[in-house]
């Protein structure tokens, strides 16, 4: 039956092995290996010996059983530390290796003493003094065979079963997922306080990372009496290792697919995307300083595909992204560097998970809170039906004529007209604004919520409810808690030098402008924003976002589907997939619906109409979108980058579900890609065409073995079918 193939399998390189060592006669090897997981021996008096024997970990599994990480047994060939203290006998023994192990000696060197640092000398081994140091791993059985048969030839050479790590799917889910590493100089002492041995490899990224305890499982051992040569006696005691917990994930392995295709072609089209800078009323350019004109970089982003019913994650992508089988691969330290350079450029750094780790601002997919905000605190006269009249700018009435010399007191819309005046839209409400988009609405929420009120941080502590401001609690490590800037936050910012020499330590009416509309200094990441729109989508319900289902107890079986494991056959050993709202908001209707009255027409319209249409920032794009097979509203944002110029803009999106029976919630974020209806927007599109079953899927296949020889830290993605990304895209800055 397919589910006893993984077990068949063991039992067949037991068999190999037995047979392996029953013919060497070499009944140390007997005693110390066979049919056990990786053993390191550490002396604990001279009248006896431990051998340590490291569990099985824990497997990884999709929401619907699809193995991400599982396990292979692999034969490791080790050598005695005394056997390579003098300088001639290790060079001798390497040399004599090397042909066999087709490994050069510098590499096992490297292993012995470090790699070499900057001052030229070798920064010493990573490896425990107290164990055999590994020398390769997957050596096979004949080279074994013929290693332990020419023992004098190889003093101190040994041979262990270990446990290897697979990603069967990578690099999909690679950020989530995560890897195996060593333990390093900074963790060693908690590890060794925690009973580890300091040569294992521990969970270092991901679910790998944060869920470590429960994988790794409880290391057995045996305890062995030698006499005063070490030759072993008798076994004193045996304790079987105990397997690790599975683990199951919210993650849908189809959904995290499309949402890395979907991802990674945009930002690839968006690259030929040239943006111009806007020229002032004599047609000059406004920034002559800098080109007229540069294309997009696009380099990375993010999308994040969430379940706002209870949290559940079932996507989460960040490009650029690797594949975590390099981690497993034993490549060379050069060539590693050469893939995962050291760089402090944030657009080139592969191992940051930007979803979670991304501090961003989000445009004017941020106004829905602040027109919260706005209504829940009765800023607006009239709340909902208040309306202002939009000519195009806005003028701080805070903020004395002299002192407008000085400092910004104009705020002017994004541009019309071919980008020839701002935009005018007219009599606005709170729906209206939010469906055009229309920014100085919410300027003038931005300069009277702190100016009426004494300065105090209103808006501040209206949109922290929806979690701006504090990490949420994802089951993944590194997140950021972001900042939703307040006076001691940017008196912060300065003392540590991050704002430009002269810029004021206090909070000024104009910092809260910016707020306003997701600028300034305003910082948060995607996954904050999924959160928030899930709220909104839940009638306000901050729900913690669930990468992980459930802890599943040991050695979940096979499915008879390849690539599957069978998660019903399993037990729950903890539920890890409870909803836990974080906040409940139990916002009233007369302040919810006008909100999302006009994310709705942000997808389907209408704009506004005073003499001239101003359509709404997605339903050119939305045009083609299967609306009533799954209803949604959105909101597009622009975040404006360094100098202001349009090839630094980065581009947000956020929509949900208004179908309640299909509870999902999608944003995206993409770096210097552009507008948000030209880059974000599509991307979102097309997960909900996706989950509407409008889209074409590549269905989700294993892996290709790993290309070793390769200096691409991972494969190109592509969608099957751009369709639908396609829409006429909104021209506007949102």
């Amino acid at each position: 039956m397919a589910g006893d193939r993984r077990s068949s399998r063991l039992v067949a390189l037991g068999v190999v092995a037995t047979v392996i060592f029953t013919a060497l006669g070499l009944r140390m090897w007997f005693l110390q290996v066979v049919d056990s997981p990786s053993l390191e021996l550490k002396v604990q008096s001279n009248k006896t010996r431990t051998v340590k024997l490291l569990p099985e970990r824990g497997r990884i599994f999709d929401r619907d059983g699809r193995i991400l990480a599982d396990n292979e047994r692999i034969v490791v060939v080790t050598v005695a530390w005394e056997a390579m203290r003098d300088d001639d006998d290790r060079v001798e023994l390497f040399s004599r290796l090397a042909p066999v192990l087709d490994m050069e000696v510098d590499e096992m060197e490297t292993r012995y003493a470090g790699p070499v640092g900057s001052t030229g000398e070798r920064t010493g081994s990573r490896y425990s003094p107290l164990l055999p140091m590994p020398l390769k791993e997957g050596v096979s059985e004949e080279t074994v065979a013929y290693l332990l048969e020419r023992s004098e030839d190889f003093p101190g050479v040994d041979a262990t079963i270990q446990w290897k790590r697979e990603y069967p799917f990578a690099p999909l889910a690679a950020h989530v997922v995560g890897y195996l590493g060593a333990i390093t100089k900074s963790d060693a002492a908690q590890y060794k306080d925690l009973g580890y041995d300091l040569n294992e490899r521990v969970g270092q990224f991901g679910v790998e990372k944060i869920f470590e305890p429960y994988l790794r499982g409880t290391p057995g051992f045996v305890r062995y009496e030698v006499d005063s040569r070490g030759a072993i006696l008798r076994v004193i005691e045996r304790v079987e290792p105990t397997p690790g917990n599975d683990l199951q994930l919210a993650i849908d392995l189809d959904y995290q697919q499309f949402a890395e295709q979907a991802l990674e072609t945009q930002l690839r089209l968006n690259r030929f995307i040239t943006a111009c800078q806007a020229k002032d009323e004599k047609r000059q350019l406004v920034k002559p300083q800098f080109p007229a004109c540069s294309n997009l970089k696009a380099p990375a982003g993010s999308v994040v595909m969430m379940d706002y019913s209870n949290g559940e994650v079932l996507a989460l992508a960040s490009y650029p992204t690797f594949d975590n089988r390099w981690f497993n691969s034993g490549i060379s330290g050069d060539k590693f560097t050469q893939i995962f350079p050291n760089t402090k450029d944030p657009d080139q750094s592969l191992l940051v998970n930007r979803a979670i780790s991304g501090q961003y601002n989000l445009g004017s997919s941020f106004k829905p809170f602040v027109a919260y905000a706005a209504l829940a605190t009765g800023q607006l006269p009239g709340g909902a039906s208040y309306r202002y009249n939009d000519q195009g700018s806005y003028t701080l009435v805070s903020i004395d004529r002299e002192t407008c010399q000085m400092v910004k007191c104009i705020y002017r819309n994004a541009l019309c007209g071919g980008g020839n005046y701002a935009c005018r839209y007219g009599p606005v409400t709170v729906e209206d604004a939010l469906a055009v988009s229309t920014d100085t609405f919410f300027y003038k929420i931005g300069e009277e919520i702190f100016s009426e009120r004494g300065g105090q941080p209103i808006l501040q502590e209206e949109v922290r409810k929806f979690g701006f401001g504090s990490r949420t609690g994802i089951d993944l490590p590194y997140e950021s808690a972001g900042r939703v800037p307040d006076k001691e936050s940017k008196r912060q910012l300065v003392e540590d030098g991050v704002l430009m020499e002269g810029e004021s330590p206090n909070y000024l009416v104009g910092d809260n402008v910016q707020l306003s509309v997701g600028q300034g200094l305003l910082a948060a990441s995607p996954i904050q924003l999924a959160q928030a729109y899930g709220a909104l989508a839940n009638g306000g319900d901050v729900n913690r976002p669930l990468i992980a289902l459930a802890l599943l107890s040991p050695s979940t079986p096979d499915s008879e589907q390849i690539g599957f494991a069978d998660v019903s056959k399993s037990t729950v050993v903890l539920n890890l997939g409870l909803k836990n709202t974080v906040r409940s908001l139990a916002i009233p209707s007369d302040i919810l619906q006008p909100i999302v009255n006009g994310l709705t027409r942000v997808i389907t319209g209408p704009g506004v109409d005073n003499g001239t249409y101003h359509a709404t920032t997605g339903e050119r794009l939305f045009a083609s979108y299967p609306y009533e097979d799954l209803p949604i509203a959105g909101k597009t944002g622009t975040a404006q980058g360094a100098a202001s110029l349009p090839w630094n803009d980065s581009s947000a999106f956020a929509a949900f579900s208004t179908d309640a029976t299909r509870p999902i919630v999608v944003s995206a974020y993409l770096e210097k890609a552009g507008y948000g209806a030209k880059a974000a927007a599509p991307v979102v599109k097309c997960m909900f065409m996706a989950a509407a079953g409008a889209a074409t899927m590549d269905p989700v296949a294993p892996s290709n073995p790993l290309n070793t020889d390769s200096l691409v830290a991972a494969p190109e993605r592509r969608l099957p079918s751009t369709r639908c990304l396609g829409g006429a895209a909104y021209g506007g800055r949102d």
